[in-house]
């Protein structure tokens, strides 16, 4: 597989454009700046990133309540994204929806979302309009393991291999749904089995492997675009943080954690990069540098921006324009 060393820039970019922005959030909800919840993507940025680098604008993803990264690797805007967090009302949705639900329907993000398993049937439902319109457009589907024990999961999977559906399932599995470990909520080791009940190709790889990530979406993108219906992924990665901002993740071992932080995506395509002399230190510092300054902007625009009003809690609430509704 050769790649071009502008995509594999790009795909750095994004990876540390992530991990920056949620560090970033990470302190500043520390602060009490950030209301609300917050998960954080940090140490996953491989799956987004590797996944997205296959997609067009005109492409469909939804996300899930820990989306800054899908966002992010889809080419959302970083002042957008820190005012939406920041409850103001020049955010993604006016700072009403705060860090769970944030959506740009112009890049074919359908939304991130506090409710778990909600993505499976949103990504099914657009890749059945990209059929129904006779486009070659396809759905990118984010979620995390425990949430294929919701009903969604199956019926958005059953409907989309009988129809012979443009979606891509990528399971970004974590292995812990909150506190419970996959292994106390399933009696598989790899959720790419429930595939089989389906007649659908699906594989488990290594999800901090951003190369990995990049060459199996992309041998699913393609056949889906060719008609050849949906694929369900399995990545294997691992949250540096706790489930949420706050969760001191006592449920996890020591041991466990730091093994795991041995396999830290960012490091390990960072000496990829050097080591094939893709790029060099010099240049991996000047993007590392143009992304903080990138941070601190959004940063500034988050904090000029005005609250939204107390009267426009009403507005935006739905349309009552279908052509405003309607998906591209």
């Amino acid at each position: 597989m050769t790649i071009p060393k502008e995509l594999l820039s790009g795909m750095y970019r994004k990876m540390q454009s992530i991990r920056k922005f949620e560090k970033t959030a990470s302190v500043f909800f520390a602060e009490g700046k950030i209301p609300g919840f917050v998960h954080l993507y940090i140490g996953e940025e491989a799956i987004a990133v590797g996944a997205c680098a296959n997609l067009r604008d005109d492409d469909y993803i939804t996300s899930t309540h820990r989306g800054h990264g899908h966002i992010v690797a889809k080419g959302g805007n970083l002042k957008y994204m820190m005012a939406e967090l920041f409850g103001k009302e020049t955010g993604y949705c006016k700072g009403k929806g705060g860090s769970m639900h944030i959506a740009d329907a112009e890049l074919g993000i359908l939304g991130a979302n506090g409710i778990v398993g909600a993505g499976h049937l949103i990504a099914t439902g657009a890749a059945w309009s990209a059929k129904y319109r006779g486009t070659d457009q396809v759905s990118v589907c984010f979620f995390g393991d425990a949430s294929t024990n919701q009903s969604t999961f199956h019926e958005a999977m059953n409907l989309a291999s009988i129809w012979k559906l443009p979606v891509i399932f990528v399971c970004e599995n974590n292995l812990y749904g909150i506190s419970v470990s996959q292994a106390r909520h399933q009696n598989i080791q790899d959720i790419s089995e429930r595939a089989v009940g389906y007649g659908m190709p699906s594989l488990s790889a290594d999800g901090n492997d951003v190369l990995t990530v990049y060459e199996k979406v992309g041998e699913a993108v393609s056949r889906a675009r060719a008609g050849g219906g949906p694929t369900l992924l399995e990545f294997k990665t691992y949250r540096h943080h706790g489930h949420f901002e706050g969760d001191a993740g006592a449920y996890r071992p020591k041991e466990e954690v730091e093994a795991w932080l041995q396999k830290d995506p960012l490091p390990r395509f960072e000496s990829y990069l050097l080591d094939n002399g893709v790029l060099t230190e010099e240049e991996l510092e000047t993007i590392r540098q143009e992304i903080d300054q990138e941070i601190r902007e959004a940063l500034e625009f988050a904090d000029a921006s005005p609250y939204p009003a107390p009267e426009s809690s009403v507005r935006d609430i739905y349309s009552d324009l279908i052509e405003e509704a309607r998906i591209r």
